[in-house]
Order: structure tokens, then sequence, then C-alpha cells
């Protein structure tokens, strides 16, 4: 699941998947702002078929975190 979400950060952001990490920070290590985080939440909804709500998708800040949550929609 890891490289699937590797894969979609690194399109959305428009960055080389293997600067992409586990613990990377979405704002401060892969440089996405606001807009590119709801992009990116989006994204993720339909790659995986799920819904995020708006207050969990405001405390996901790494990649950890999103693996970390779409483990337990999935």
């Amino acid at each position: 699941m890891f490289e699937k979400i590797r894969a979609i950060i690194a399109d959305e952001l428009g960055i080389e998947e293997e600067t992409i990490e586990l613990e990377s920070d979405l704002t401060d290590d892969l440089g996405a702002d606001s807009l590119d985080a709801v992009e990116l939440i989006m994204a993720i909804e339909e790659e995986f078929d799920v819904e995020i709500d708006d207050s969990t998708a405001q405390k996901i800040k790494t990649v950890q975190d999103i693996l970390d949550h779409l483990e337990k929609l999935v």
C-alpha cells in the first residue's frame, strides 16, 4: 500500500518517488501547501474508494499518517 500512496503523492506534488519516505512530512519535507493537501486527499480517496472526513484530513501530517488511516478503512 505504501508504494501506491507514494506514487500518488509523487504524481500530485510533482516530485520523485524516491524522495518520499514513511516519516516524510507532507508540508515541511515534501512542500505540499493546503491546496496540494486537499488534492492529495481527494486522489487517495478516489484510488482506494474511501472517504476521509475533514477533521481526519486536517490531522494528516506525514505519509505514515495516511497509511495508518487507510489501514483502518480498508
